[in-house]
């Protein structure tokens, strides 16, 4: 699986201190900042889009298209099983054609897909900024054992093949689990999967962070006021350290996009016929794409929007917060 971003960065050193304008907040300033960044604000567009067509999926199908599980054999020459017509059968009633064997309409199913390649990234991505943060927290504050054992769990779950443990999951797990069953259950071993895999990254990050606020005055008078652990953990570090974490998991979202297409692209993933990126590419990948590019070029083309415009947006959050000033 495709390693998240900033697995180099040094977990011991933090960002310097920021300085703000008189009477500006961290956070107005990185908004005054991002907001001067047409990429990223073009690629947030893009996203707020993307999500609205997700969740509408079922309006816009009913209106450009059909329904994404129903085929249409009449479509497809009953010698080849191929589409008939040019690119794919592509017209204005089926806008990007429909898939050979069984006609399903293309341009629903990468509707569709969306949903899960979204929900599965952003699911994953909240477990892995959840688990990452308390527990690079707890490493960076606490110290001492606490801070060998959680090191050691992120070395651990660092060098484990995740693709194989996905597989290996997969074979095992039945048909029904925990109140779940079908594509539901697949979504959950994903989610479960790659946000497992995932918190190492952001854990690292917190920790260093933390290992550098823990000595400072603000630190040291609270705890001077008797706050307890918790209290110095949740009120005092989450909120400095908020700033890196939502940069970084920004980044972390396209990783997890690719992560999930890679996953149900070897047949991992949702249940057919529940529509998927992954699994449209594995469709087209059947030798179908030599015979119409079009099969792998809707799939691939969603992909690669979607990941290009979570970096955007992600490498414009982390100039708008970059303690040195953003471009």
């Amino acid at each position: 699986m495709t390693a998240p971003p900033g697995e180099m960065m040094v977990e011991s050193v933090a960002a310097p201190a920021v300085v703000q304008p008189e009477g500006r907040s961290l956070w107005r300033s990185g908004w005054i900042r991002l907001r001067r960044d047409k990429p990223a604000m073009i690629s947030g567009v893009f996203l707020i889009l993307l999500a609205l067509i997700a969740i509408f999926a079922p309006v816009m199908v009913s209106l450009l298209g059909h329904p994404p599980n129903e085929p249409h054999y009449d479509l497809l020459d009953p010698n080849t099983a191929a589409p008939r017509g040019r690119f794919g059968g592509m017209s204005w009633h089926y806008l990007l054609g429909v898939e050979p064997v069984n006609g399903r309409d293309i341009f629903s199913r990468t509707v569709y897909g969306a949903r899960v390649s979204l929900l599965v990234a952003l699911l994953a991505t909240a477990t892995a900024v959840i688990i990452g943060t308390v527990l690079g927290m707890l490493a960076g504050y606490l110290g001492g054992l606490w801070d060998t054992i959680i090191a050691r769990l992120m070395d651990l779950l660092l060098s484990v093949p995740s693709v194989l443990f996905a597989i290996a999951i997969v074979a095992v797990i039945p048909n029904k689990a925990f109140g779940l069953s079908g594509s539901g259950l697949r979504i959950g071993v994903l989610v479960f999967v790659i946000g497992i895999f995932a918190w190492p990254y952001i854990g690292r990050i917190v920790r260093g962070q933390v290992l550098s606020l823990r000595e400072r005055e603000f630190i040291e008078a609270s705890r001077s006021l008797g706050a307890g652990t918790f209290t110095v953990m949740f009120r005092e570090l989450l909120p400095n350290v908020a700033a890196p974490v939502l940069v970084y998991a920004t980044l972390l979202i396209p990783t997890n996009i690719l992560n999930e297409a890679a996953l149900s692209y070897l047949g991992v993933g949702v249940r057919p016929p529940t529509a998927s990126w992954g699994d449209s590419l594995a469709v087209a990948s059947h030798g179908w794409y030599s015979i119409e590019p079009i099969f792998m070029l809707a799939p691939g083309l969603a992909i690669f929007a979607t990941v290009l415009a979570f970096n955007l947006l992600g490498d414009g959050l982390r100039d708008a917060f970059d303690p040195r000033g953003g471009r």
